[in-house]
C-alpha cells in the first residue's frame, strides 16, 4: 500500500523517541535499509526523517520530556487536532502535549487513552505522513495491548471513528482499511509493570533472516519467530536503545 494522502482516523506516521538518534538510525538503516536525515534547523530539535527509496516511512526524535520512555509511537490523522484533543479529554483521555504547529507541515498533539496507552494525532497540511504501509521494510500493523479492551475500543471508536470486529482478536479499521488489532495486556506475556501500549509491526520478506540481522546489530529477541497459522510469521524484538517493535512476514 502506498498512501498519497492521510486517511482521517487511520495511522499516518510512526515515530521513535530515542536517547540516541544517531545510533538508532544506524540500527534501523542496517536492518531495513532506511536513509535517515536529521532536519538541520535548530528549531527542529534534532528530528530525523527516515525514508526508503526516497519515500518517507518513519521518524526519530530525541527524548524531549523527563521520564519519556524509548519507544515507537503511532500517529493517527485527524481533520482538526485542537477539536480532537478536547474531545479526547471529554471521553476519558489525557492531554500529554497540547496541539502545536510543526512549521507548515501540520499540527500535532500527544494524547493518552483512558487505559494508559500513548498515541499522537496529526492534522496534515503540507505533509501527509508515510508513503508506504504494509510494504517490505515499512510499518504495516499497529497492535494495542490494553488492560481494558472494551474501554479502549469505545474510546477510539468515538474519537477516531474506527470499526472494531467482533471476534477473538478484534481488528481495527477505518472505511475498508484494516490497520491493526487489540488484545488484553495480560494475554501478551508482557511483564506486569508494563502499561497499556501500542506495538508497531514492520513487514519483512524473510523473518528468520531479519531476526538474525537484528541480533547482529545488537537487538534482543523477545519472542519468536512464531507462526500464526494462515496469517503471518511474527517476532518481537527490543532494539539496542530499548524500544520494542515487531516484525511480520505474510504467509504465502
Amino acid at each position: 500500500m502506498k498512501p498519497t494522502q492521510a486517511t482521517v482516523g487511520a495511522p499516518c506516521w510512526v515515530e521513535l523517541g530515542t536517547g540516541d538518534v544517531a545510533e538508532s538510525g544506524r540500527f534501523y538503516s542496517g536492518l531495513f535499509g532506511w536513509t535517515v536525515e536529521t532536519d538541520p534547523r535548530e528549531e527542529a530539535g534534532g528530528y530525523a526523517v527516515c525514508s526508503l527509496g526516497g519515500v518517507p516511512v518513519a521518524a526519530m526524535s530525541p527524548l524531549y520530556a523527563p521520564g519519556q520512555p524509548v519507544a515507537w509511537t503511532v500517529t493517527f490523522a485527524v481533520a482538526d487536532a485542537d477539536t480532537t484533543a478536547v474531545r479526547a479529554g471529554e471521553q476519558g483521555g489525557t492531554l500529554i502535549m497540547a496541539p502545536m504547529d510543526v512549521f507548515d507541515a501540520g499540527r500535532f498533539s500527544v494524547l493518552q487513552d483512558p487505559t494508559g496507552a500513548l498515541f499522537c494525532i496529526w492534522q496534515p497540511r503540507n505533509f501527509q505522513g508515510f508513503g508506504l504501509w504494509d510494504e517490505p521494510n515499512a510499518a504495516g500493523w499497529a497492535e494495542l495491548a490494553t488492560g481494558d479492551v472494551p474501554a479502549a475500543t469505545a474510546f477510539y471508536q468515538s474519537l477516531l471513528g474506527w470499526s472494531v470486529s467482533a471476534d477473538g482478536y478484534p481488528h481495527l479499521g477505518v472505511d475498508d482499511w484494516t490497520f491493526g488489532g487489540v488484545q488484553e495486556l495480560d494475554s501478551t506475556g508482557t511483564p506486569a509493570d508494563v502499561p497499556s501500549h501500542w506495538l508497531l509491526y514492520f513487514k519483512t520478506e524473510d523473518i528468520a533472516a531479519a531476526v538474525e540481522k537484528a541480533a547482529s546489530l545488537g537487538a534482543q529477541t523477545l519472542m519468536g519467530p512464531v507462526d500464526k497459522p494462515g496469517t503471518r510469521h511474527l517476532a518481537v524484538l527490543r532494539d539496542p536503545q530499548g524500544a520494542v517493535f515487531a516484525l511480520y512476514q505474510a504467509v504465502r
